[in-house]
């Protein structure tokens, strides 16, 4: 018998559990997502939608098939945090994003079921229109590389529960010697686009500016009004960032975090189970589980182990570093430890790539900002100061006893104690 209840038991921890799954990820499918996972969070839909509605202004669509919240990102302009290709983990390119839009309009209009074959001839005729040529943008399937392009757009609009695989393989495709059948997930296609306003309302002349306007969000004139959009803006920050600095707010959203921060917080902490770390500079929420980030330091491998060592080398140095000095840095490191690393880090010209990879994942933590130069400027962030190895402390041994043993340094020491 039991005798008493778990932590998981508790609908407190119940529904925290819920909510921490739609942060990691806004959209689950029946049938794709756990089926623990799916029940917990629909069980507490009501209190989740509540919640969500009061505290960032996001709305959560829920039904019998799919769960969305409506994550209206804080910062449309913040490319850090890229889509992905869910095997290898490599970011997507503009020209991956435009086939993704291109690939689900098609869907959208396609009947049950379709073949990858089919697919990408329909994005093909579509990246033909007149308008997206005198962009320069141009796409074919006459190359492998143009198929794999095709392949990791699949992939991702699988791993969203857009398809669902019948039959056949993708690396068959890539071949030229077969195709796929997919189940299409039209609800699921329905639920994607999360704006405030629809594409077909936007008249911006730039891409800059129908980005914003896609997510711009008309605030009344009134006091309640000003101070719940304030609300909404800092919790989507604190819930979505890995640091929130002082100096990136506006003057009204400092004013309102300075007065309103304990019970900011005290709700977040409340309904996710993240902690706040408050310091001199900016805020991070900080996750004891380790489950609600896509980029994590220190991690595993070859790069995780460069990306932690250039930000030691950036976290000590007064004004910065330009990449060209990171690269020296890093053909160093490729030196001293290629007994570990890969092979091809030493290879001449590998540190560029290297290099860039790492500066991608400290921007994306903000750890980091990137001057644009013929030779960028890489300044470090406060919350860098954590990876700076202290300095080891020797004391002299009192007279007649043995020397005292030299405390080595620890990679969680902090420079000066401010830093987030």
């Amino acid at each position: 018998m039991r005798v008493g209840r778990t932590a998981e038991d508790v609908p407190e921890a119940r529904r925290r559990r819920a909510a921490r799954l739609l942060l990691a990820r806004p959209l689950l499918v029946a049938g794709q997502t756990a089926d623990d996972e799916f029940r917990l969070v629909r069980a507490y839909a009501a209190e989740l939608r509540e919640w969500f509605d009061r505290e960032t202004g996001w709305r959560l669509l829920a039904d019998a098939q799919t769960v969305r919240l409506m994550k209206v990102t804080a910062d449309p302009s913040d490319g850090t945090h890229p889509a992905r290709v869910p095997r290898s983990r490599t970011p997507f390119s503009r020209q991956r994003y435009v086939l993704t839009c291109l690939a689900l309009a098609a869907l959208d209009r396609a009947d049950g079921q379709v073949t990858l074959g089919r697919l990408a001839e329909e994005v093909v005729a579509a990246a033909a229109d007149p308008a997206l040529v005198a962009t320069g943008f141009t796409f074919g399937l006459d190359r492998r590389e143009r198929r794999a392009d095709m392949v990791a757009v699949v992939r991702l609009l699988l791993h969203w529960g857009v398809l669902r695989r019948v039959a056949g393989d993708e690396e068959a495709y890539l071949g030229a010697g077969g195709d796929v059948l997919y189940d299409v997930d039209r609800p699921v296609i329905a639920g994607l686009l999360a704006t405030t306003r629809g594409p077909s309302m936007l008249d911006g002349a730039t891409p800059d500016d129908r980005l914003a306007a896609l997510t711009l969000e008309v605030i009344p004139d009134v006091d309640d009004a000003r101070n719940r959009a304030l609300r909404h803006r800092l919790t989507r920050l604190l819930l979505e960032q890995p640091v929130v600095y002082y100096d990136e707010l506006t003057e009204p959203e400092l004013a309102y975090l300075t007065s309103q921060r304990h019970a900011l917080l005290t709700r977040i902490t409340s309904f996710t189970g993240l902690i706040a770390e408050v310091r001199r500079e900016g805020i991070a929420m900080v996750d004891p589980d380790d489950e609600l980030t896509d980029v994590r330091m220190p991690a595993e491998g070859m790069q995780s182990h460069l990306t932690l060592l250039l930000a030691e080398r950036i976290a000590v140095s007064d004004h910065g570093l330009r990449v060209s000095d990171l690269h020296r840095h890093t053909r160093e490191l490729a030196r001293e430890h290629r007994s570990y690393w890969r092979k091809h880090a030493t290879d001449p010209g590998a540190e560029v790539e290297l290099v860039a990879t790492a500066i991608d994942a400290l921007r994306a933590l903000k750890l980091v900002t990137v001057e644009p130069a013929d030779d960028p400027l890489v300044r470090p962030r406060p919350a860098i100061a954590r990876y700076a190895l202290a300095q080891p402390t020797i004391r002299e041994p009192a007279s007649g006893t043995a020397p005292a043993a030299r405390p080595r340094p620890d990679i969680s020491d902090r420079a000066g104690g401010t830093a987030p």
